[in-house]
């Protein structure tokens, strides 16, 4: 994978705003199409949601894969742009897009500036930022986490995770077989989870407490026991050494909203082009809204190929819109 430095300049045919599953197909669509392509993202790796929310948990309805981990999704994604060649600017958000005559400039948040011929949004939900678990900050780093990167060093341990979402329960699956003993804490004895995922969590060992919420936690330099207040009255206290806060995240467009894009609640209109309606500006996956949209992976990875080829059709009025099979183009070395 080729990153470009965080400063200077880049000259390119293809900018890709957003490296998650579909930004990553679009690279792979662009260059397999024949362009030059950037691809740029806040984050510091590539995947978006998936490496930052759920690298570790298998997904279950990308076609052809009875299952796949989050993680080798996104590997397997950028090993199949690789033989294209594109070029990763990661860490830096995109705070500008300007026209001009022969194309669009970028400007990144670390000052590089990104000359591009037309850009595809693959941007999902935005900059997102996890709710902070309210006792307990001061240990972020010392056992208190908000995602999961690896299952693997959290083996053994007494693990608490705190929330009612899908995140929590997905969790709390993953690591029952890994952890010494987990707990599930939640406010209300509701939960927002996928119910098949809650019957899941309640037939195993994991320990649920609800309603209760974390009242404090302690620990000399890193957790060591937290205590929970149950709803009603009575204090429980926990030997634990990790806590998972899965209390969801803010999502934001940030500067995107200012660029002249029809938004509504958080997601850009596109037409069936999946055109936005700023002259060689797409948009594929989350970050789009049309009648009937569907959130899903699969239906991102079909946007982007549509956004990419209209692209170049864009480009180049004398080129076919379709892309054509690519079994009938001899493979590139990956």
């Amino acid at each position: 994978m080729s990153t470009s430095p965080s400063v200077g300049s880049l000259a390119t045919d293809l900018a890709v705003i957003g490296a998650g599953p579909a930004g990553l197909y679009a690279a792979y669509y662009g260059g397999f199409r024949g362009l030059r392509v950037a691809v740029l993202d806040s984050l510091e790796e590539p995947g978006g949601q998936v490496s930052a929310l759920y690298p570790e948990k298998p997904i279950y309805d990308i076609a052809g894969f009875p299952s796949i981990r989050g993680r080798d999704l996104v590997q397997a994604l950028v090993r199949q742009a690789e033989p294209f060649c594109p070029q990763y600017v990661l860490g830096e958000q995109v705070v500008d897009l300007e026209h001009h005559g022969d194309g669009m400039t970028l400007r990144t948040s670390a000052g590089m500036t990104v000359r591009c011929r037309a850009v595809v949004l693959t941007a999902g939900i935005g900059t997102f930022t996890p709710r902070p678990l309210p006792a307990g900050e001061e240990f972020l780093g010392r056992g208190l986490m908000y995602f999961v990167p690896s299952l693997e060093k959290l083996a053994g341990q007494h693990v608490l995770i705190v929330g009612g979402g899908d995140s929590a329960f997905d969790w709390a699956l993953a690591l029952e077989n890994l952890a010494r003993s987990v707990t599930l804490v939640h406010r209300r004895a509701a939960f927002r989870a996928h119910q098949h995922t809650v019957d899941q969590v309640l037939r195993s060992s994991v320990r649920i407490v609800t309603p209760a919420q974390v009242r404090h936690i302690r620990g000399n330099g890193h957790i060591e026991q937290v205590d929970l207040q149950h709803t009603g009255g009575g204090v429980e206290t926990l030997d634990v050494q990790t806590v998972v806060a899965a209390l969801g995240f803010t999502a934001d467009l940030g500067p995107m909203t200012g660029w002249g894009l029809d938004i509504q609640e958080r997601h850009i209109v596109v037409d069936t082009r999946m055109g936005t309606g700023l002259p060689g500006v797409y948009a594929a996956g989350d970050v789009t809204e049309y009648p009937g949209k569907v959130r899903l992976i699969s239906v991102g990875f079909g946007e982007a190929a549509t956004a990419v080829n209209n692209a170049v059709a864009w480009l180049d009025p004398e080129a076919d819109l379709f892309p054509g099979h690519s079994s009938d183009v001899a493979p590139l070395p990956v």
